[in-house]
């Protein structure tokens, strides 16, 4: 029944709860992930008589699930701060504590200036995400080019090459780039899901959960209890900021699986299409030369553009690029003329 579940998964965060906070012994985190398992024992109990009124059987003990067993073990050995993303999944709350302000700084006044603040970054994201799909498909189709070369000067033989490492290189991003942000919109929704219901069914016990975030992370008691009910008295708000808060995820940089995909494979496929643009109409060795000029310009000029993103010089950002790239197309030259010379 749905009561048993809810009643087990409780159960289930409370343990994780409880291992976090012994991994952050010591620490100011490690008493908030201890009220946290209290907050999640109690909402746990409420299901109890949820499931016990409608004549549901809970077991006598309660025994942690296979899979919240791997998670503590891997929590104990990795820190939570690497497990966030599965802890957030496993409804461990207070994840933002790993991702936004560091212990003991004050939290915004309002949750709209983060609203503000994430939106601020998105174009940059874009560019850069961009920036670096150019750079994937400019650097992986002219070492496959460039290995091919070192074992046959063959153009036909070069072309379907390339044409072959664009097309399954376009479709290898774009194809994980998909999952990944299917994935991660399907936790984002079942999560968002259970915070809804979770607001219905104790919406007091849920901004106790929100006040000691908030509370670990600087304000003082009495203003964080206010914060946190303020927030709850507005459905909407409540599930952005529970979110945000609890689970470290932000709505707004979500984005579409299909949009994601589509943008990958565009920005692989122009970075790969560069290399491979020579051999369409020339042959020998000067369409060989013209794909290694044209490369090494636009490494540079992807370079360069990162620089943009790290405030080094582009002069010196622009020459780094050029000389991994150079050093993977000359490794696997290097490579396919041992293996044309081999198998020849």
């Amino acid at each position: 029944m749905h009561e048993v579940d809810s009643w087990r998964e409780e159960k289930n965060s409370a343990y994780l709860y409880r291992v976090v906070a012994e991994t952050e012994a010591g620490s100011p985190r490690a008493a908030l992930f201890r009220e946290l398992a209290q907050q999640a024992e109690k909402q746990a109990a409420i299901w109890e008589r949820h499931a016990r009124t409608a004549g549901a059987a809970l077991p006598e003990l309660f025994v942690p699930g296979a899979r919240t067993r791997l998670v503590a073990r891997l929590v104990r050995r990795l820190g939570p701060r690497r497990m966030r993303g599965i802890l957030a999944a496993m409804k461990v709350r207070g994840m933002s504590l790993y991702t936004h302000a560091s212990m003991g700084h004050p939290m915004p006044q309002a949750a709209a200036g983060m609203e503000h603040r994430h939106r601020g970054v998105e174009s940059g994201g874009n560019l850069r995400a961009a920036v670096f799909g150019v750079n994937d498909g400019l650097i992986s189709n002219a070492s496959l080019i460039m290995g091919v070369a070192g074992a046959t000067a063959d153009n036909a033989t070069l072309l379907l090459a390339g044409v072959a490492g664009l097309v399954a290189g376009a479709f290898s991003m774009a194809a994980g780039e998909y999952v990944s942000v299917r994935s991660q919109r399907e936790m984002y929704e079942y999560q968002i899901d259970l915070e809804r219901e979770e607001l219905d069914q104790y919406p007091d016990e849920e901004a106790e959960e929100l006040a000691l975030i908030y509370e670990a992370r600087g304000l003082p008691r009495e203003e964080a209890a206010r914060m946190a009910k303020n927030l709850i008295a507005d459905p909407k708000l409540a599930l952005q900021t529970l979110a945000r808060e609890e689970l470290g995820l932000n709505p707004d940089e979500l984005g579409s699986p299909w949009g994601a995909a589509s943008f990958s494979f565009a920005s692989f496929a122009v970075g790969a299409a560069i290399p491979l643009g020579p051999f369409l109409f020339a042959s020998g060795a000067t369409s060989l030369i013209v794909a290694i000029g044209l490369t090494a310009i636009a490494l540079f000029g992807v370079g360069a553009t990162l620089s943009l993103f790290t405030g080094r010089s582009a002069l010196a950002s622009g020459a780094r690029m050029l000389v991994i790239g150079a050093a993977a197309g000359g490794m696997t030259y290097l490579i396919g003329k041992l293996l044309g010379v081999t198998l020849g």
